[in-house]
């Protein structure tokens, strides 16, 4: 388990069927994939999906938008997907227009709980179940949350910090955090993992406890002006716990400034080209791969099924820690990758050889033995 905040045109145009995950022209900032026809749909509904933004985590267009689009094609029911670019203005008015033009189910990945329980709410005044798809709408009340456990995300980059840390030697090392967004429910429970793992180390003196900061907004740039005043605070820092493959980025590139990149462990999260790259250079320690097939075709599963007004079951339940409620749920499980399992993300097809060994890194995924 990154953003600089986009304006947004007026309203995307649906878009044809046969058209690439990216969806959108290449001016618009709110992009949007649609089937052609209802026809294609039979009797299902319409289902609409609501992604956050393209800059916090390439996942949300390389990967979600591509198999939630080949999972409903391959239901044969018609669906809209468009992402809000970070713009909780632009979030609701496209849920509006979704539930407007028709959408009988609405997934979405919310801003902020307060923008996501504003746009449920309004679905379930309209008949419209939801679908928390990655992050709870914390006091939303969505028929169904699909997602990774990601306390245990947390615990596997906690642990991954340990032994990286152990594998330099480090002696008291001073560690610094940067937590994810702190409207985040997902960075809550990022952090609760990994806190389990190394709070025994600070409180036993294992470990020093250094600056710890959440970035707002998963913002990548301002995580690295962040970074640069903790280590401007505290030049000895000696690990760095990133929430995700972004924040970790920004983190080395300030550790690059200051000739301190693979000298200091730094975690990420999303196996992102850019993240497996930085652990094939031993500038990133690890990251945490989520199979997000996985959890898009669970979460189109629920969505065809309620589409075609069925009310399936989910394999779990979370408790919402805002109303008590247990939200009927499906958790897919995350794993740790480090140098010597990176050729794990490209053999599962998350990435391509080809676009993770350019240049440089052709030699480096062949010794890491990616075929």
């Amino acid at each position: 388990m990154r953003k600089g905040i986009l304006s947004l045109t007026a309203a995307a145009a649906a878009l044809a069927l046969g058209l690439t995950a990216c969806g959108g022209d290449s001016g618009q900032t709110t992009t949007s994939t649609s089937s052609a026809t209802a026809s294609a749909a039979g009797k299902a509904g319409k289902i609409g999906v609501i992604l956050p933004d393209s800059k916090s985590s390439a996942r949300w267009e390389t990967a979600d938008r591509k198999y939630l689009q080949e999972a409903f094609q391959a239901a044969g029911v018609e669906y809209d997907i468009q992402n809000a670019q970070n713009d909780k203005t632009a979030f609701q008015t496209i849920a509006d227009q979704m539930i407007t033009n028709g959408a009988t189910v609405l997934m979405i990945v919310n801003l902020d709980s307060g923008t996501g329980k504003t746009v449920i709410d309004k679905a379930k005044a309209q008949g419209v179940p939801t679908i928390d798809y990655d992050r709870l709408t914390l006091g939303g009340g969505a028929a169904y949350y699909v997602s990774f456990d990601n306390t245990k995300v947390g615990t596997l980059q906690g642990e991954g910090l340990s032994k990286c840390l152990t594998d330099k030697k480090a002696d008291k090392p001073i560690v610094a955090y940067l937590n994810g967004s702190p409207t985040d429910n997902n960075a809550t429970l990022f952090k609760n993992g990994y806190d389990g793992v190394l709070k025994p180390k600070f409180d036993g003196g294992e470990y020093v406890k250094g600056p710890d900061q959440a970035v707002p907004d998963w913002d990548n740039t301002q995580a690295g002006t962040i970074f640069e005043q903790m280590l401007t605070q505290e030049p000895k820092i000696a690990g760095v716990l990133a929430a995700n493959d972004g924040l970790g980025n920004a983190a080395i590139t300030v550790l690059k400034k200051n000739n301190l990149n693979g000298k200091v462990p730094v975690t990420g999260q999303d196996a992102t080209v850019q993240g497996l790259q930085n652990i094939l250079a031993g500038d990133q320690c690890m990251t945490v791969y989520k199979a997000v097939k996985k959890e898009a075709d669970a979460a189109a599963k629920l969505a065809v099924a309620l589409a075609k007004g069925e009310k399936p079951t989910a394999s779990a339940s979370v408790k919402d820690p805002e109303s008590g409620a247990d939200v009927p749920a499906e958790l897919m499980e995350p794993q740790a990758i480090y140098l010597e399992n990176v050729k794990d993300v490209v053999a599962d097809g998350y990435v391509t050889k080809e676009e993770l060994c350019t240049g440089d890194f052709a030699e480096k995924c062949t010794e890491a033995g990616i075929q």
